[in-house]
């Protein structure tokens, strides 16, 4: 599946994933290939993502490795929104 993860300040990450774990605001939730249409509100927590990928250098900084192996982002608050195998993070 395909995401994206956008800032204010720029696109963070676009690419090809394997699956994509984000703190809903009734907890965290993880959206594999062919997930069901969905919009929610995030809250303060954990992106992680799993896939091979490849973060560009200016934005590296943002990003870490989890324990599992995933690349973690941290945010404050955002939206999410998951249709015909494409996810929008748009994350604070």
């Amino acid at each position: 599946m395909y995401l994206e993860i956008v800032s204010p300040e720029a696109t963070l990450f676009a690419g090809e994933v394997t699956s994509v774990t984000v703190p809903g605001i009734n907890g965290e939730f993880q959206m594999l290939q062919n997930h069901a249409p969905i919009v929610s509100l995030l809250q303060k927590g954990t992106v992680k993502v799993q896939g091979d990928i490849t973060i560009e250098e200016e934005f590296q900084s943002k990003f870490s490795k989890g324990s599992n192996g995933e690349t973690v982002l941290d945010i404050t608050s955002g939206t999410i929104e998951m249709k015909d195998n494409k996810v929008i993070v748009l994350a604070d």
